[in-house]
């Protein structure tokens, strides 16, 4: 296993796992048909109100792309964000999405880890000068190697301006709020139906047995924080081989070893591996407990397509973009919007539509349209 320096990949804009609200604050989540129309009552004027003064009245809209793992190939991984008009084919931010999220897995396999890091940082910058961002993930390859080398504390912005990979938990898309991060709040999800209007990102999977749920996605984050700390304070191990793998600190403490536990968020396949039935009498309460509408992860590839189960709210991305798999090149997806009817400013049109998007061909895995009445409060 490389050693590699990665001062620059920990900002704040990594982390282990990450909800994206699409727009926040509700108790009725979409259902699992893949295609459909329903209509729900608002009784929350402040939250339309802030759709109405943003976007000059147009209403709130938001643009995501998410890849799956990219471990080391640079040259595909240019391919697919061209391909989702992500970058241009120079590699340079193209402003057409507001969102870029990378799962996780940049690193091993192939000879580009180094190159991908570093363009990375430079399509943030351009993302955040433009309006937007790109947000990275640490995933089951990151942790190994960060469990074989030393961090130290002089590492390049390691703990300096940032805090540690992890700590921001969820990035608000609500026009009341900016780009923020927030947990979810059960107790604020009460009768309003845009609560669940969020995407979870992670690496492996939220098993339905992970003690570490709620809150959500903050619990998980800050083990993984607590973890690096205690992996900064640990001499450098010798080198492997000849010496043993040297694996977590022998003073991790539970939470940890359960961060890196076959259901933890890093290495978790149930998701990917059980029978349908199985995943969609398991995923409600996940979500629920998260308050998300969907689950998004990579980590178990399929090198034909990406996999969408349970009418969407499971979506696996991992297609084995890399030469070393030689798998589907591609790319997530996802359109929402939020917009007031012209003609009665009590009525509301949310609408999501989730494609997965092939070098060949585009496919819409979700489709989904509902009507929102703006109850105002008497």
């Amino acid at each position: 296993m490389p050693r590699i320096h990665l001062g620059p990949f920990f900002t704040s804009s990594l982390l282990l796992v990450a909800a994206f609200i699409l727009y926040r604050n509700a108790d009725v989540a979409f259902g699992s048909s893949v295609k459909g129309f329903k209509q729900v009552v608002l009784n929350n004027q402040q939250h339309f109100e802030s759709v109405k003064t943003s976007d000059e009245g147009e209403g709130f809209t938001r643009s995501i792309v998410a890849v799956g793992d990219l471990h080391g190939d640079y040259e595909n991984a240019l391919h697919v964000l061209n391909m989702a008009n992500v970058v241009d084919k120079e590699g340079n931010w193209t402003g057409d999405i507001d969102l870029f999220v990378q799962t996780g897995d940049i690193i091993d396999r192939g000879t580009d880890t180094i190159k991908l890091y570093v363009w990375l940082e430079q399509l943030r910058s351009q993302a955040r000068a433009a309006g937007g961002d790109v947000v990275s993930h640490l995933g089951n390859h990151e942790w190994m190697n960060l469990l074989y080398m030393s961090i130290h504390k002089k590492s390049k912005r390691l703990g300096s301006e940032s805090p540690f990979p992890g700590s921001s938990s969820q990035l608000v898309y609500d026009p009341s709020k900016g780009l923020s991060s927030v947990d979810y709040d059960p107790s604020a999800a009460q009768n309003n139906p845009l609560s669940h209007a969020a995407l979870s990102f992670v690496h492996g999977g939220l098993a339905p047995s992970y003690k570490h749920l709620s809150p959500y996605p903050s619990a998980i984050n800050e083990i993984g924080a607590s973890l690096l700390r205690r992996l900064q304070s640990r001499p450098m191990p010798p080198p492997h081989p000849p010496a043993p793998y040297p694996g977590l600190p022998a003073d991790a403490t539970d939470d940890e070893r359960g961060l890196y536990a076959d259901d933890g968020p890093l290495w978790y396949r149930g998701w990917a591996f059980k029978k349908e039935e199985e995943v969609c009498a398991e995923v409600d309460e996940v979500l629920e407990k998260t308050g998300v509408r969907r689950l998004i992860m990579g980590h178990t590839p399929n090198f034909e397509h990406i996999q969408n189960r349970c009418g969407g709210k499971v979506i696996i991305i991992d297609t084995g973009i890399s030469h070393a798999y030689g798998g589907a090149l591609s790319a997530l997806s996802v359109r929402y919007s939020l917009k007031p009817d012209l003609n009665d400013a009590t009525r509301w049109k949310e609408s999501e539509i989730v494609t997965a998007l092939y070098l060949d061909r585009e496919e819409v895995l979700v489709e989904q349209v509902r009507e929102i009445t703006n109850k105002p409060v008497s």
